[in-house]
């Protein structure tokens, strides 16, 4: 009984493994770039803006 359970615990990690595998690699919602593109934007125009003061 004992060898049994050690033949499980390999079996029962793979099956996890392969649940958690294929949960990682779901095919998830497409979205665009554009949120963060337009954050991207705000920000190199804020870093070209020209210093004022001394």
């Amino acid at each position: 009984m004992a060898a049994l359970a050690w033949l499980l615990i390999p079996l029962v990690a793979a099956v996890g493994a392969g649940l958690w595998g294929s949960w990682a690699n779901r095919t998830r919602k497409a979205r665009s770039d554009g949120p963060e593109l337009d954050g991207y934007a705000r920000f190199r125009a804020a870093m070209e803006k020209p210093r004022t003061g001394a």
